[in-house]
């Protein structure tokens, strides 16, 4: 898996949205020049995308990408660190507060909700031919990081969500989040859709205050 770890301050890890990278969600949209002064800020480019392994199989995707973020912390020698993921990253991340939330300090959710178990978007994928294999097999294995309806009620993990206003995935993914879970506080972007949001100011800026807030408890 490709890394970068910048090695000092409070750990947080990035991770990103399908068909994405590290770099296209992170580095050029000012999400981790934002946080850079502040934090040990790790990103990662998820198997199947930007510069890591590519399995055509769908079942090297799913869970398995969980068991990547978690075997990284390992490799790093981190108890816990806050998450900030991205689309197809905020459902690795949710997933991740549901298997391992000991994992975690605290978790943004960007530009998704909560995903039921069961088919996901299968439309899009049939329309994916012109995409790597790999890709279609990581879009295929979608549903294995779903969340039951259990383990999101279970879940203590200090965690926000920032979807911009605009992003049909507010209607369909964040409105279940918020029936099960109305105390997770929501905050929508203006003038920003699914692609653009992460470019908006507010958006990191969001994402900063809320790490700030709970870097803050954990000191001393």
């Amino acid at each position: 898996m490709r890394y970068t770890d910048q090695v000092q301050g409070p750990p947080v890890v990035l991770i990103h949205g399908y068909s994405a990278n590290a770099d296209m969600n992170w580095r050029f949209p000012g999400v981790l020049k934002i946080l850079a002064d502040d934090y040990r800020v790790i990103t990662l480019d998820n198997r199947g995308h930007g510069k890591s392994d590519k399995p055509t199989e769908a079942e090297q995707y799913g869970s398995k990408m969980v068991t990547d973020v978690i075997g990284l912390l390992d490799h790093l020698k981190i108890d816990q660190a806050h998450f900030v993921g991205y689309s197809m990253g905020g459902m690795i991340t949710m997933k991740l507060a549901a298997v391992a939330p000991q994992r975690m300090h605290s978790a943004v959710i960007g530009g998704m909700g909560w995903t039921p178990l069961g088919p996901i978007m299968p439309e899009r994928i049939e329309g994916q031919r012109e995409r790597s294999a790999a890709l279609r097999a990581c879009a295929r294995a979608f549903p294995d990081l779903g969340v039951t309806r259990e383990e999101l009620e279970a879940i203590q993990v200090p965690m926000i969500v920032v979807i911009g206003v605009d992003d049909g995935l507010l209607e369909s993914r964040v409105k279940p989040l918020s029936e099960v879970r109305p105390e997770i506080r929501i905050i929508e972007i203006p003038e920003a859709n699914h692609i653009s949001c992460i470019f908006r100011p507010a958006f990191r800026e969001s994402i900063k205050e809320f790490l700030d807030q709970q870097a803050s408890l954990e000191r001393p």
